[in-house]
């Protein structure tokens, strides 16, 4: 588990576990990577009880309920898919946010063009409130995948920072 991760992780446990809100994760291409660092934080059962990996189209289509269609017409990595990605893990889990990511962390980018490092990410917050936001990462697989997890919490925290009060 890198540091820049784990801290980044009890960050958003703390403000999850302050807000009263429950996370679940939607993961394609960090293969379980930020549900790792969630689970090594501190009181993880306070603030996270289910993550989904996602790696195969057909996975996310089952268990997620992603529509075929959206990955027909948009590929698995779009911002379509990754909205209904948060969507679903939020649906399945009973989660208050959820945060879906999917992209190609490598060594091959997508075979529609789509560069190795793109990452699509989602944000779902308990309002329905969905923010999308698609980066795009340099360095190897492993590199390209610490920064998704690391994006991909940093902005979750982000946006919680701004949502409501403590929920009673």
């Amino acid at each position: 588990m890198t540091t820049p991760s784990l801290s980044i992780a009890n960050e958003l446990g703390r403000l999850l576990q302050e807000k009263k809100l429950q996370l679940a994760t939607a993961e394609s291409c960090t293969g379980g990577l930020i549900a790792s660092a969630l689970c090594a934080a501190e009181n993880t059962p306070a603030f996270y009880g289910c993550g989904f990996i996602t790696y195969t189209d057909e996975a996310k289509i089952r268990l997620l309920e992603v529509s075929a269609g959206t990955i027909a017409t948009h590929t698995a990595v779009s911002e379509q898919a990754v909205k209904e990605m948060a969507a679903g893990a939020q649906q399945r889990s009973g989660a208050h946010v959820s945060l879906a990511v999917s992209g190609y962390a490598g060594p091959e980018g997508g075979e529609d063009g789509t560069p190795v490092g793109t990452i699509w990410f989602a944000w779902q917050l308990p309002d329905n409130t969905l923010s999308t936001k698609v980066k795009h990462f340099d360095g190897d697989s492993e590199a390209i995948i610490k920064q998704a997890t690391s994006y991909a919490m940093g902005t979750l925290i982000m946006l919680l920072a701004g949502y409501g009060e403590a929920r009673e």
